[in-house]
């Protein structure tokens, strides 16, 4: 591939609803510029941006692909993006490299909960858009349909820049609202056509909104439009390019991606209308003097880049894809990584196309490429040379709320799985996994239920290791309520040396529950040795892991160790451990113990109309409502408390009520008592598992 510069590069990602049509979209935008032969189908699992096994399998994007595509001497970086929620990640990566997005809309089904996604997320960084709507080929598509609903969403910054023309129900050709002009397609050619009458009211519409659109760029033209005078094309062009760039107009087309009808005009008008790199302004900080530094994808600055996402393929290796922030990046350069304080040599430079990488001399600012086998970087590091060292902000990922409790089918397997696991997380910031050693379970972390069981499918498929999904544990504690005064006393007699150990004990509430327990002891005249004092805590320690109720951590116990007695032979550390833990158990279990259970601060984002829903499912989930807040377009924030025990499930459920439009996140805020029904449930639970374990013996 040829090495483009600033100017020629556009960097433009898919967005829109699972299903909606980007792959095909991208894939038609690969046909036409000649970079495959034959179009590829998403059923047929054979297209260049569905390349892994599991996208083939189940026929939709996971993660973004990079498609370079060469297009009248300029260079378009398509990034194509999966539309399902649980790979919010992928979409956010891919938005921090984009200069300019497509929202893909279905003809179909119009606008969707992904369509207002993909619009927030242009919204939230400032992007420059066009709506794209597939499927034109098919009967019950309706463009205008789409249109009228962007429009009373969004205002009136949605501008047709074209309108179908159909025969005998069929897409046969456009009409261009800018030119005035019909056009049909003849086989892959365009040929010009009368616009037929049904079409020119609805024109001359369009035509005035962007007319006015236009005239609003600055003051001289608004009085040459009031004037009466006409713009020329040439006119209209440039001052909607202003318009698009700035997002004061959105402009719609419509084609079909099967039949690759209107995808040579959308490739015409993102190198007409959408910016390159050198007008968009990013900014870092100058590490060696804390000034800012605006890199602004200027190529006659120093050399920086940022890695905007990691690829850790079994098959065809590690790839740090990255973004030229300044400079020329070039074959053989040195380069320091800010973040990791480390500088290596940069060796190839490529461009993925797919999966397929293809080696270029140099990167010019603005440009997205890939390095190869960077073994400290990770997605997020910052890239400069060491004389002037240059770091990014972070951008903003989702936090990942679901969570579910991993085990190996193979115990011979752990250190393969987490292996396995450490690398699709250097490849997929939303996946985390957490070791909950308190209760002795490893728990993986995702966007959603989906997301966890492609994790699992993934490492079977590819990495050749199995894990069973399980609910996880809950997190809780058990404490006392009451006072309670116990002695045991611990002996044995087995031939020789005998065993010894014998304590009176207090325990009671200690009122914190950071502190699994308080020792104190008040032995007068010596009836236990002070050197067995630390016997009797280690005692305490061992028991306080696991509780004598149901065998959660215990917190908030005071122990007052203030008789016993001793045997001058036969007493040892080990027999007042002992003693000790013996009455730990009876003493605990006779101070009134209770479970605590973990509660969660909760906030839910929903459209005004699902509070209803939402604050009633919350109730039935045991959930405290405090409050609601409104937010920005139409929505609200719901604020509960909620126990942990109940957010298991949440998402799943949550967008089934919302039809995906709700969000949440959530915190753990404290410890509090359960309910009796929890915890009688729980000690029965624990009752069972000790009935069946003495049964295997």
């Amino acid at each position: 591939m040829k090495v483009y510069t600033t100017d020629k590069i556009r960097n433009v990602v898919l967005l829109g609803h699972g299903g909606s049509g980007k792959t095909s979209l991208a894939e038609a935008m690969a046909y036409l510029s000649g970079i495959t032969s034959r179009m590829g189908r998403v059923e047929d699992g054979n297209t260049v941006s569905d390349y892994s096994k599991e996208e083939q399998k189940r026929q939709f994007s996971i993660s973004t692909s990079v498609i370079p595509i060469e297009w009248e001497g300029y260079k378009i970086n398509i990034l194509d993006a999966p539309g399902y929620f649980d790979f919010v990640g992928e979409v956010e990566e891919a938005v921090s490299a984009a200069g300019a997005a497509v929202i893909v809309v279905n003809g179909k089904a119009g606008i969707e909960v992904g369509t207002e996604k993909a619009w927030e997320l242009c919204e939230k960084y400032k992007l420059p858009r066009f709506v794209y709507v597939t499927n034109m080929d098919v009967d019950n598509a309706s463009f205008r349909q789409v249109v009228e609903d962007m429009t009373a969403k969004y205002g009136k910054k949605i501008a047709p820049f074209h309108l179908p023309i159909r025969e005998n129900e069929k897409f046969v050709g456009y009409v261009n609202v800018i030119s005035e002009t019909g056009n049909r397609w003849q086989g892959k050619e365009v040929v010009p056509c009368e616009i037929p009458e049904y079409s020119k009211p609805n024109l001359q519409l369009c035509r005035d909104t962007l007319l006015e659109a236009v005239a609003e760029t600055s003051e001289e033209m608004m009085e040459r439009y009031f004037g009466g005078e006409v713009f020329s094309e040439a006119e209209i062009r440039a001052a909607l390019r202003t318009n698009v760039c700035d997002g004061s107009i959105v402009p719609v087309s419509m084609g079909s991606n099967t039949l690759c009808q209107g995808v040579y005009t959308l490739l015409d008008d993102i190198i007409k209308y959408l910016p390159s790199p050198e007008n968009r302004q990013v900014a870092g900080i100058n590490m060696k003097t804390n000034d800012i530094y605006h890199a602004d994808y200027d190529f006659s600055k120093a050399k920086s880049a940022y890695i905007w996402k990691t690829i850790v393929d079994p098959f065809i290796g590690k790839y740090s894809l990255i973004k030229v922030n300044s400079g020329v990046l070039k074959t053989d350069d040195l380069i320091y990584n800010v973040d990791r304080d480390i500088e290596e040599k940069v060796g190839k430079l490529y461009v993925l196309q797919g999966n397929k990488p293809l080696e270029v001399p140099e990167l010019h600012a603005g440009d997205i490429g890939a390095l190869a086998k960077l073994t400290a970087a990770r997605t997020g590091n910052s890239l400069s040379t060491k004389a002037l060292t240059v770091k990014y902000g972070k951008w903003e990922i989702s936090k990942p709320y679901t969570y579910m409790r991993y085990k190996p089918k193979n115990k011979g397997d752990v250190d393969k799985i987490s292996q396995a696991l450490q690398k699709m997380s250097h490849e997929d910031q939303t996946l985390q996994i957490v070791n909950d050693a308190e209760n002795r379970q490893t728990l993986l972390y995702g966007i959603g239920e989906q997301h966890l069981e492609i994790v699992a499918s993934r490492l079977l498929n590819e990495y050749k290791v199995e894990i069973e999904l399980t609910k996880p544990k809950i997190a809780y504690k058990e404490t006392i309520k009451k006072t309670s005064d116990v002695e045991y006393k611990y002996k044995k007699q087995s031939g020789g040396h005998g065993q010894y150990g014998h304590v009176k004990m207090r325990f009671s509430p200690s009122g914190d529950l950071q502190t699994p327990y308080v020792f104190e002891q008040e032995v007068v005249g010596g009836a236990v040795p002070k050197n067995f004092f630390p016997a009797v805590e280690k005692g305490l320690q061992d028991s306080v892991e696991k509780g004598p109720m149901a065998a959660y951590p215990v917190v908030g116990v005071k122990a007052v160790l203030y008789d016993g007695s001793y045997h001058p032979v036969d007493s040892s550390e080990m027999a007042f451990k002992m003693a000790t833990i013996q009455a730990f158990k009876k003493g605990f279990m006779e101070a009134g113990p209770v479970l605590l259970e973990p509660i969660a601060s909760l906030k839910v984002t929903v459209p005004d109309s699902y509070t209803g829903d939402i604050m009633g499912d919350l109730n039935k989930r045991r959930g405290r409502v405090l409050g609601m807040t409104p937010a920005p377009g139409g929505k609200q924030i719901i604020e509960a408390d909620i126990p942990m025990s109940s957010l298991y499930g949440y998402c799943t459920d949550l967008r089934s009520m919302t039809g995906g439009r709700g969000e949440y996140v959530y915190e753990f805020a404290r410890y509090e008592q359960a309910p009796s029904d929890v915890q009688e449930k729980e000690v029965a639970e624990r009752a069972s598992k000790l009935a069946e374990n003495s049964g295997e013996e």
